[in-house]
């Protein structure tokens, strides 16, 4: 049975953030490599029962990474992470967008900043992402588009992965 240590999902509609803090039961280096390598991202980033696909990566600051999100029957919704700023092993940020299978963005939906970092917890490893939209208009459409949920069925697959890779 997996043991959650710390899982906080916030909303703060005042500053338009999403703040996501989750212990993973590996050490940082190994949760870093997760988020940071396109080969283990595609083994979790996107809520089951989707799959994820990266169409190219670069992890460099000034690089991007261009993704679909796979639902079981085919349809695909692409993604886009520009990296701003890299610093190994403790975080990153980069702004995070909706676009084409091109990486062209679309300009209909919501384009967020998201600073991750990664802190030692004893064995463990917290990741806290913030994430921040441009207003409330922006924050309220990802929460009814589902944020919460996918964002917990995400981290249920970065679980698995890492007791997969810790083996």
């Amino acid at each position: 049975m997996k043991s959650i240590q710390q899982f906080d999902f916030l909303v703060d509609k005042v500053k338009n953030t999403l703040t996501v803090r989750r212990e993973f039961l590996a050490d940082r280096q190994l949760v870093w490599d997760a988020h940071t390598k396109s080969e283990l991202l595609d083994q979790w980033f996107a809520p089951a029962p989707l799959t994820t696909k990266t169409k190219t990566m670069s992890f460099t600051e000034g690089g991007h990474w261009l993704y679909a999100m796979v639902e079981p029957n085919g349809t695909e919704y692409w993604g886009r992470m520009d990296y701003e700023k890299i610093q190994a092993i403790d975080s990153y940020a980069g702004l995070d967008g909706f676009c084409n299978d091109k990486g062209e963005l679309n300009p209909e939906l919501p384009r967020a900043k998201w600073n991750v970092t990664f802190t030692d917890l004893e064995d463990n490893t917290l990741v806290e992402t913030i994430v921040s939209y441009n207003s409330l208009a922006d924050i309220e459409a990802v929460i009814n588009m589902g944020m919460e949920a996918g964002m917990t069925s995400t981290m249920e697959r970065l679980d698995d992965l890492l007791l997969k890779l810790r083996k």
